[in-house]
């Protein structure tokens, strides 16, 4: 729900429908509803929150749903970074890589076990219902929050279902204004922006024109990324995903099936590339770069350049972010994951 995510102020410099924590109108407006003083100015990136807790800036975590251990870059500095936090506290619905490592775990609910809203990436807010009834002690998110914050004396946290969050959302929200769970209950459809409880919703955005005219297009310098292929490190790494695991594998790698289909990781080698090192089909070999080392297993294809080499990121074995660098994109904060120097060697 990465969409729906960022709509809701997953960001750093932004509340809810992308509405700007440098605005005064706007943070004022979220101060009075939840009845705190909010800071005016942006947050940190989820690497840049790494680095400060490695430098002591950041005593505590919070981490839900994510598994850094694994997907962010140099996760050998990440576990560094937790380890020298006071207090984390990680929750989710399996005992992940990141949880392991973690003072408290809280026991989250699946999305089949809780109600709810998705918004998929041509913004259209999607109804999630719940199939069964939470496993254990697991409890939604929202409730294990709302319980939490009350248990330490905040005020604005009482909710009764995920409804009265949504009534919040639209409140607060202008680009989901008229959205309600009884709008989508009865099957509406309801792109963003829906400002009012009789807008049909936008399907299309800017069909007729820009908000502020036409489109603005801005040339960008092209910079080089931080890291290059030198004599020590030849290859560029890229890391991905392969289509039967999703993200760090907390969920697909407990399906049997497609564990079956993707059950380890592996580097994608050019045939030339195989050659000059003397490496064969399924061959053992390490990986290495100024930040680690793996070993695994090459594949050897042409479908990946002649200089390149490529290893999916879900495997907690032969983890490629255990070579990423942290290096980030001026404008976005996005880490260099899609490229960093690396050797291979054949294995011992």
């Amino acid at each position: 729900n990465v969409q729906g995510a960022c709509d809701m102020g997953g960001l750093p410099n932004v509340y809810s429908g992308y509405q700007s924590v440098l605005d005064d109108s706007t943070r004022q407006k979220f101060e009075q509803a939840w009845g705190s003083t909010l800071p005016s100015y942006p947050g940190l990136t989820v690497t840049e929150m790494t680095d400060a807790a490695a430098h002591g800036k950041i005593k505590a975590f919070f981490i839900m749903g994510e598994n850094p251990m694994l997907s962010d870059p140099d996760i050998n500095h990440v576990k560094e970074s937790l380890g020298s936090l006071e207090f984390l506290v990680v929750q989710d619905i399996f005992l992940s890589e990141t949880a392991e490592l973690a003072d408290v775990v809280l026991p989250a609910c699946s999305y089949a076990e809780k109600e709810g809203t998705f918004t998929a990436s041509d913004r259209r807010v999607q109804r999630v219902r719940k199939a069964i009834e939470p496993v254990g002690d697991s409890r939604p998110d929202w409730l294990i929050i709302s319980q939490l914050a009350k248990k330490m004396g905040a005020s604005g946290f009482d909710y009764n279902s995920p409804d009265d969050i949504m009534a919040e959302i639209a409140r607060l929200t202008p680009s989901y204004g008229g959205i309600s769970h009884e709008r989508l209950d009865n099957g509406e459809i309801l792109p963003w922006p829906c400002p009012t409880a009789e807008h049909p919703g936008t399907r299309i955005l800017h069909k007729d024109i820009f908000t502020r005219g036409k489109g603005r297009f801005f040339a960008v310098d092209h910079q080089e990324p931080a890291e290059v292929p030198d004599e020590e490190f030849p290859l560029i790494l890229t890391t991905g995903r392969v289509i039967s695991q999703y993200h760090t594998g907390t969920m697909t790698r407990r399906v049997p099936a497609l564990e079956q289909e993707a059950p380890t990781g592996f580097v994608e080698l050019n045939p030339e590339d195989a050659r000059e090192l003397s490496i064969k089909q399924g061959e053992h070999v390490k990986v290495k770069s100024r930040r680690g080392e793996i070993d695994i297993d090459a594949f050897i294809t042409d479908r990946i350049v002649k200089g390149v080499v490529f290893i999916p990121f879900h495997y907690a074995e032969c983890a490629a972010n255990a070579l990423t660098n942290t290096s980030l994109d001026p404008e976005a904060k996005i880490p260099e994951l899609k490229v960093c120097a690396v050797q291979v060697s054949k294995g011992e």
